[in-house]
């Protein structure tokens, strides 16, 4: 068994259909919502760049998640584990990119810290970065188990960002 192999299998389940892992997620989202109310840290043409790029990265973020959920159509679920109904979605933003509702969820979180001049909100996008890399794994074990076409698509798809990882 190869490392990366060995590494998605001793990540905990977090529950029978991974519920922990969401439940961890929402704290962090909570988290960085909450970080961005604190008082800003920065201001005059440095927060106007901040939140023009801020809001930008919300906007593409919000986006790219939602034409992920779009495309995954009855086989979205809420959990990391598979539903016994859904099919390997390949198509769409998913030939692109493994996990595109991850990526664009962590580009909303990090444009919501610069658009609030908050370097811990930034700091929890990055964060839930690596959050998601860690739940992804997880959950990708899980979809080599169910679908035997998946290890040839992750092997020519990136994970959360696309040409790149």
């Amino acid at each position: 068994m190869r490392y990366r192999e060995q590494v998605q299998r001793t990540l905990p389940d977090l529950g029978p259909r991974g519920e922990g892992w969401v439940a961890l997620q929402g704290l962090i989202f909570l988290a960085i919502f909450g970080a961005g109310w604190l008082a800003p840290a920065w201001t005059g043409e440095v927060r106007l760049a901040s939140t023009a790029l801020g809001a930008l990265l919300v906007g593409a973020g919000g986006l790219l998640a939602l034409r992920g959920v779009l495309d995954l159509g009855d086989s979205l679920t809420a959990v990391p584990r598979p539903t016994d109904r859904g099919h390997l979605v390949e198509h769409g933003v998913y030939a692109m990119v493994r996990h595109p509702i991850y990526s664009g969820l962590i580009m909303g979180a990090v444009g919501w810290g610069l658009a609030t001049a908050s370097p811990l909100a930034v700091g929890g996008g990055l964060v839930l970065g690596v959050f998601f890399d860690l739940k992804s794994r997880r959950e990708e074990a899980w979809l080599a188990e169910r679908y035997q076409a998946y290890p040839d698509y992750r092997r020519r798809t990136r994970k959360l960002i696309p040409w790149v990882y």
